[in-house]
């Protein structure tokens, strides 16, 4: 198709690559991806499960890191309802994962447990400390974070009062688990140190200066050979060993779920681990179209997997759980995606759940409002949780 002079195609839109978008998406238009259950050959639920995990997986090119790590529980108290311990656990690599377990309080036997996870947020000094409240002393920007994101709601908190038991780990590059400039070579640190750690200014160069970075953890994490989300999902799946192992929860009756980074979470770990019975995806839904011709700008490296979407698009990425319970729930008026294009992968988990018979056990809302994960989100996805977690 040839260009229009203002720089576009007749008949298309700019793309975020230029003159390229139209190419680069024709190299997967008007064709299924090879492993999607959209396609005819696939008929047989478990069969397709099976080879699509499969194909996923080797894509993801998943580190192994080791069987289910060993808590060390360093602080134990009750705050607003909520009994938390605080724990850590050493992977083969880097610093300790610190997590909290939120229980609810006078709640008895075993317990259904979700594994909680935070946002992205353009803020890796925290992780854990986005979602969840454990006294009345909180730091400003996360106070700020709250109030943005979450209606000024501590959601792990929340749930956990409703008769869960609820893991809330640091992600891998968050928190506990980020990058320190310590350890980095001097002439990449940009003159920032890590004194004063906790002013709200270093915390914000500490920001802008993770976000540079994550290009040069990307390129180093292909070079070894995996990905972002491979590391992802090995560190998750150790987190939800750890959920799974509590005397107290019932490793049958797991949920998993997040917003923005967290939801992505929940695409990967609730595809690909059959423990989770139960998950809700929040403001992370979109098509690898999306990302290709208007959105990658927006999103972190975090997202990608390369020569996946020849197989499967994004959204059958989460389809992988089928037939288990999905709710996703996408904001009107999110700017990180496409409205368009957060229609179509619903259609695509539309086809796919319906084509397996399992429609109810799929759900899509859209709520009023830019990016995030209110209260009457979290309301719908709390009940949502509790008729297939407690039902």
């Amino acid at each position: 198709m040839p260009p229009h002079p203002s720089g576009q195609y007749v008949g298309g839109d700019l793309s975020v690559i230029g003159l390229y978008g139209p190419w680069a998406a024709s190299l997967n238009g008007g064709r299924l991806p090879s492993f999607s259950f959209r396609n005819e050959r696939f008929a047989n639920v478990a069969a397709w499960r099976e080879a699509a995990r499969k194909c996923a997986m080797e894509r993801m090119a998943i580190p192994a890191i080791g069987s289910t790590p060993k808590i060390t529980i360093k602080n134990q108290h009750v705050y607003g309802g909520v009994r938390i311990e605080e724990i850590s656990w050493q992977l083969p690599y880097g610093r300790p994962t610190e997590a909290l377990i939120l229980r609810p309080l006078n709640v008895m036997g075993k317990l259904p447990g979700v594994l909680a996870f935070h946002d992205h947020g353009g803020n890796k000094y925290f992780g854990k400390a986005k979602i969840t409240k454990t006294s009345d002393q909180q730091h400003p920007l996360i106070k700020a974070h709250q109030n943005e994101y979450y209606e000024g709601v501590a959601w792990a908190n929340e749930i956990a009062k409703r008769g869960y038991v609820v893991l809330v780990p640091d992600a891998f590059l968050f928190g506990s688990r980020r990058v320190m400039l310590q350890d980095v070579p001097e002439h990449l640190r940009n003159g920032l140190s890590d004194n004063d750690p906790e002013n709200p200014i270093n915390i914000e160069k500490y920001n802008q200066w993770a976000a540079q970075h994550e290009h040069v953890m990307a390129k180093s994490l292909f070079s070894a050979g995996t990905t972002w989300p491979g590391v992802f999902f090995a560190e998750d799946q150790k987190a939800l060993d750890v959920l799974c192992s509590l005397d107290d929860v019932d490793a049958g009756r797991i949920g998993c779920g997040g917003l923005s980074g967290g939801g992505l979470r929940t695409v990967f770990l609730g595809g690909l681990d059959p423990r989770i019975r139960a998950a809700v995806c929040v403001g992370f839904m979109t098509t690898w179209k999306d990302f290709l011709l208007n959105k990658s700008f927006t999103h972190t490296w975090m997202a990608y997997v390369p020569l996946l979407p020849n197989e499967l698009d994004f959204p059958e990425i989460l389809g992988l759980r089928l037939p288990q319970a999905t709710f996703v729930l996408n904001d009107e008026n999110d700017d990180l995606y496409s409205p368009a294009e957060m229609r179509e992968a619903e259609r695509m988990l539309n086809d796919v759940y319906g084509k397996a018979g399992a429609q109810r056990n799929l759900k899509f809302c859209y709520y009023p409002g830019p990016h995030k994960f209110d209260k009457k989100m979290q309301a719908d996805a709390f009940d949502w949780l509790d008729s297939w977690l407690k039902a």
